[in-house]
């Protein structure tokens, strides 16, 4: 019988050779032997099309976004709710949570990462009309058209919906009646007087920082992940080791996971990739400032899962981390990519609003 290594060997020699049949040996056995000609071929076909299905296989593999690892249970969930609190490490009276950490020097050093001048928004253009992805959009309209100018009228009713990009303050999220620093949110957050504490007006000096770019649909080889993929620790130090580049204290983390390159090609729909829920104890040790993403959480999720927004609410309430909702990343991906330059510097310039859980905003990425 003829050995697997024979058979590879006989393979190449064919394709080498099939311009000069004297060369070929597999062409020499089909004049001595036809038989054992055909039997070569048929095994080799064999090899070739299991060659194949295990390519396929580990295709669909990495498609699945690591759906086969193991999910953090809701008793390790529970436990990291007081193994990683950040409540009171800036005193008991603080608002800011993790924006404490970025500093002058920090600010200083992002200005130092501007090499050209060329800035990148990270904002969607605001949706006004209603489709699957955007069940709740934003309104406008002119009100005033004269000879000496017009005026027009712009409504946000779900800011913290798919419509705009924007920022939540840390009056958004609670755990059990208690947000940020563990104030009280059935007392400081109510329709009457919106947010007495942790709203949007402590962030009204803006954000300028140092962000890093994960652009993790460029780590996989694709335009966009697939709904339902998760994102976890190793696929954010795999991106480091390639970028050369990782994000510390104070900085932003942005997460490209292709989110408005998929709708732009395939249209709007409610799927999501994400972070897997594994990635808390990861950003709590790099004392990551600010998290830039385009959708919180994945979907759909495997059956048993925590909630969609678990490391949303968790990084808010817990970590005092804010979180910038809804960025458009193609054009930064493709910025960032031409300059192979993943860290940049970031302004965010919420809006004035005393009171207000969150608030529309342009973030700029400038290289």
């Amino acid at each position: 019988m003829i050995s697997f290594a024979e058979l590879l060997e006989e393979q190449n020699a064919e394709r080498r050779s099939s311009i000069n049949p004297n060369l070929n040996p597999v062409y020499a056995v089909t004049a001595r032997n036809p038989l054992r000609a055909v039997t070569i071929r048929a095994a080799v076909s064999v090899v070739a099309c299991a060659f194949a299905l295990v390519a396929v296989l580990s295709q669909n593999v990495a498609s699945q976004g690591g759906s086969s690892r193991p999910l953090v249970s809701e008793a390790r969930y529970e436990a990291w709710q007081t193994e990683l609190s950040n409540w009171g490490r800036w005193g008991r009276d603080d608002q800011l949570g993790t924006l404490n950490l970025i500093t002058p020097a920090k600010r200083r050093a992002a200005l130092a990462l501007v090499k050209e001048g060329v800035p990148v928004s990270l904002s969607t253009n605001t949706f006004f009309q209603k489709v699957e992805d955007v069940p709740c959009p934003a309104e406008w309209a002119m009100t005033t058209t004269t000879e000496t100018g017009a005026t027009d009228r712009v409504a946000y009713p779900c800011i913290h919906g798919a419509a705009a990009t924007h920022i939540d303050s840390l009056a958004h999220t609670f755990f059990r009646g208690k947000m940020w620093n563990g104030y009280d949110a059935t007392k400081l957050v109510t329709k009457e007087k919106g947010a007495e504490r942790n709203s949007v007006l402590p962030m009204k000096n803006g954000i300028v920082t140092r962000a890093v770019l994960y652009d993790i649909a460029r780590l996989k080889g694709v335009p966009y992940l697939a709904p339902g993929d998760r994102i976890f620790p190793d696929d954010l130090e795999a991106w480091e080791k390639r970028a050369g580049v990782k994000v510390g204290p104070g900085d932003a983390l942005v997460l490209r996971w292709g989110r408005y390159g998929r709708r732009a090609k395939l249209g709007p729909d409610d799927g999501a990739a994400g972070f897997d829920n594994s990635i808390l104890p990861w950003l709590k040790k790099r004392d990551v400032a600010l998290i830039v993403w385009e959708t919180a959480g994945y979907s759909p999720q495997p059956q048993g899962d925590l909630f969609r927004n678990a490391v949303h609410n968790f990084v808010q309430a817990i970590l005092g981390i804010h979180i910038l909702d809804r960025a458009d990343l193609e054009a930064l991906s493709e910025a960032a990519a031409l300059r192979n330059r993943w860290e940049f510097m970031l302004t965010v310039t919420p809006l004035a609003l005393p009171n207000a859980t969150g608030s529309p905003v342009n973030p700029i990425a400038m290289f």
